[in-house]
């Protein structure tokens, strides 16, 4: 059980390349780590740790992510697990989900009992060029701004506390 885990849940790309970034900075710190969609983990039993990550729409994880993130909590705690969102478009929007947690109501009670190491939110990215018309006309309505607002540098950080807290757990 070596092996470190960075599984995402993405509708349109933007989420997998954060986790991808992530993976980048662990096996560049000398952990083995896989990337993997959240839909094609099925046995967790080869790694040491997780980091799991879901693109948020509507205030909601990916529905894959949240399945995982309860298989998790069945194995209750067994491994150190870490957890980020990826939504907010904008400077001014800082927060993903209703009231300010770092995770969608239902699942903060999921994250508490594995005592998560740590849940972050990054902000995200809005192409309307990749979404369905339904979509289009929600961000055009609630006129949220178009771009890519990954700050790449806060996600290589965060990496790097994971990082750091394995290989110090490690030694």
């Amino acid at each position: 059980m070596e092996q470190v885990l960075v599984a995402y849940a993405s509708k349109y790309g933007a989420t997998k390349e954060i986790a991808e970034k992530i993976g980048q900075v662990l096996r560049q710190a000398g952990l083995p780590t896989d990337v993997l969609d959240a839909r094609n983990v099925s046995d967790l039993t080869p790694y040491r740790a997780v980091v799991l990550g879901s693109a948020v729409y509507m205030f909601h994880w990916r529905r894959e992510a949240a399945k995982l993130l309860k298989a998790l909590a069945a194995e209750q705690g067994k491994r150190p697990v870490w957890l980020f969102s990826s939504g907010p478009t904008s400077e001014t929007d800082s927060e993903a989900f209703p009231g300010g947690p770092k995770l969608p109501k239902g699942l903060q009670a999921v994250a508490d009992r594995i005592r998560v190491r740590d849940a972050v939110v990054f902000r995200g990215v809005n192409h309307p060029q990749k979404m369905n018309l339904f979509e289009r006309w929600i961000m055009n309505n609630i006129k949220a701004p178009v771009g890519d607002f990954r700050q790449w540098d806060v996600i290589e950080a965060w990496a790097g506390t994971i990082a750091r807290a394995l290989l110090e757990a490690g030694r």
